[in-house]
């Protein structure tokens, strides 16, 4: 019997493609809706390519969760209007993303832990010498820290993936946008500059596209073993 065709990839960049113009709206105008449409969209690729082939496709649930908590943590910063509080509830759903980041890029190879060594080094001097002197909530100091942490540990070992470099690398630079996004959101919020604050969003909408994009090669990788199997 000879093998099923493969489910063609051409409407998965369909709706990747919605995603990054749903991003670019969400620049010029202000909509909540707009804001997570990138990783909604995701989310229904990702719900897509499950569906195609669930069993190849189960970690992908960590990045489903990961985008879920991004958009939580999304709405907690939209609305925070100066509430430290949902500042720091905000942090904490954005830690869960990563965590879903750090887990899904394990399962795929380990963490680079000498690079990993010096991204810690880097920002926990950042934050020490920087923020944390800046920050007075002793709460929000530590959320701060530990989200730090985890965003660091991602990136490291989003790196340290083992997979074909076209799947690895849009996923590594995808982290890389967040943590970048991050670290001009704490020059904004914590030290009062405002000069890179045009980068946050379009990095931010960019990773959402990276990792969805290095998913579905991930799924392409596998569709095609199937057929030659």
């Amino acid at each position: 019997m000879p093998n099923p065709k493969p489910l063609s990839p051409f409407w998965l960049y369909v709706f990747l493609g919605l995603a990054a113009l749903l991003g670019v709206l969400a620049l010029n105008i202000s909509s909540f809706l707009l804001k997570s449409g990138t990783a909604t969209i995701g989310i229904l690729i990702l719900l897509i390519l499950f569906i195609s082939k669930p069993k190849a496709s189960n970690k992908n649930w960590l990045i489903v969760g990961a985008f879920a908590f991004s958009i939580a943590g999304d709405w907690f910063l939209s609305n925070m209007k100066g509430d430290s509080g949902m500042f720091v509830q905000g942090i904490a759903l954005y830690f869960l993303a990563h965590l879903g980041y750090l887990i899904y890029a394990c399962i795929n190879g380990k963490i680079n832990w000498k690079v990993t060594g010096g991204i810690l080094l880097a920002f926990l001097a950042f934050y020490f010498l920087t923020l944390a002197p800046a920050i007075d909530d002793s709460v929000l100091k530590g959320a701060v820290l530990v989200y730090l942490l985890v965003s660091c540990l991602s990136m490291g070992a989003a790196l340290g993936m083992n997979v074909e470099a076209l799947v690895k690398w849009p996923y590594v630079f995808g982290i890389f946008l967040i943590l970048f996004s991050d670290t001009v959101i704490s020059f904004k919020e914590f030290l009062g500059f405002d000069g890179l604050n045009y980068t946050i969003l379009p990095t931010y909408y960019l990773a959402h596209v990276c990792v969805v994009f290095s998913l579905i090669q991930s799924w392409q990788g596998d569709q095609e073993l199937i057929v030659e199997s």
